[in-house]
C-alpha cells in the first residue's frame, strides 16, 4: 500500500499563497519549511519501504513532523492575510 506525503500545502490549503510568500521572505519560515518538507519525505520512503527505518526511528521522525507543522502553523497563524 502506497503512504502519501503530507506537504504542507495540502494540510493547510487555506494557507497555500502565504505559505509561498513566506517562504520567499522569512527565511526562518523557509528553514522549517524546509526541514519539514525533508522530515516527510524521510517517512514516506520509510513507509513504503524504500528505505528501512526502525520503529522507534520512524515514530521519532514522525514526532518531529509534528512539531515543525505545528511551528509553520503558528507563523501562519500570525502572518496577516
Amino acid at each position: 500500500m502506497q503512504v502519501e506525503h503530507h506537504p504542507l500545502a495540502l494540510e493547510f490549503p487555506e494557507f497555500k499563497d502565504t505559505i509561498h510568500t513566506l517562504k520567499l521572505a522569512n527565511a526562518h519560515f523557509a528553514k522549517l519549511f524546509n526541514d519539514y518538507t525533508d522530515t516527510d519525505k524521510a517517512i514516506n520512503r520509510a513507509e513504503n519501504g524504500v528505505e528501512h527505518l526502525g520503529d522507534a526511528a520512524l515514530e521519532t521522525l514522525k514526532k518531529v513532523r509534528m512539531q515543525l507543522k505545528d511551528q509553520l502553523f503558528q507563523i501562519l497563524q500570525a502572518h496577516p492575510a
